[in-house]
């Protein structure tokens, strides 16, 4: 079973964490089942970029992103090559080291 390494994050995870995931599942809903409390304001649809992450190892592994997703993680800070939305990360049979970006924007509750 392949593991989410998480890098430690000062508030959603201090210490980081190493969880199981099975194969199949997204990034975002691993990191919730185990108590990591990414925001996903727009409930998992791909609406919105409350729930980037950076893969850091085995970016490779996980399915190109789409259009869709691509067109959301423009609007998201801290853009790098490996960002992903965590609700579209699908964990296939590779590891994968994970950072949670200091700050998200959250257009709604931000008013925009």
């Amino acid at each position: 079973m392949p593991q989410i390494i998480f890098l430690p994050h000062p508030e959603l995870c201090p210490d980081g964490a190493v969880l199981e995931a099975e194969e199949g599942a997204t990034v975002l809903d691993v990191a919730l089942q185990n108590g990591i409390g990414i925001e996903h304001a727009c409930e998992k649809s791909c609406a919105c970029t409350t729930c980037h992450v950076v893969i850091k190892e085995g970016f490779d592994s996980l399915d190109e992103s789409d259009e869709l997703e691509d067109d959301m993680l423009d609007k998201a800070w801290g853009l790098e090559p490996e960002s992903r939305l965590g609700c579209q990360a699908i964990v296939k049979d590779e590891n994968l080291v994970v950072e949670i970006p200091k700050y998200t924007v959250n257009q709604v509750s931000e008013g925009h």
